[in-house]
């Protein structure tokens, strides 16, 4: 079985599917980048627009590892996490404090998906 690559650069590919699995990266791309409120509503808008394109929704999402600069934010996290996704959806979840790329990030988070 083949995998698809979506939007393939030197660096990533937007999305990375194999037997029917997605994998795919966030961080905000609004500017500015604002508050960690407006950062993990950004990326939950960004990873509904790949999971629609892979013909996904939220109630498909497998598990996500996120990676968030400081453990105050957890609080504003998690509400808006768990307004995101419909009841019983949850998926497998980890997050860790981590150092980003670049020092405007807040948060990045990695999903895993089923694909269409």
């Amino acid at each position: 079985m083949s995998i698809q690559r979506i939007n393939p650069g030197k660096r990533w590919s937007d999305v990375t599917i194999y037997h029917g699995i997605a994998h795919f990266v966030e961080v905000a791309e609004s500017e500015p980048l604002g508050d960690i409120r407006e950062q993990v509503s950004a990326i939950l808008a960004q990873a509904d627009n790949k999971l629609q394109r892979i013909g996904s929704d939220r109630s498909r999402v497998l598990a996500v590892t996120i990676y968030l600069t400081d453990f105050a934010n957890a609080a504003v996290l998690n509400e808006l996490w768990e307004a995101w996704f419909p009841e019983g959806c949850a998926p497998s979840r980890v997050c860790v404090k981590a150092e980003l790329a670049d020092p405007q990030y807040l948060l990045e988070m990695a999903f895993v998906a089923v694909a269409a």
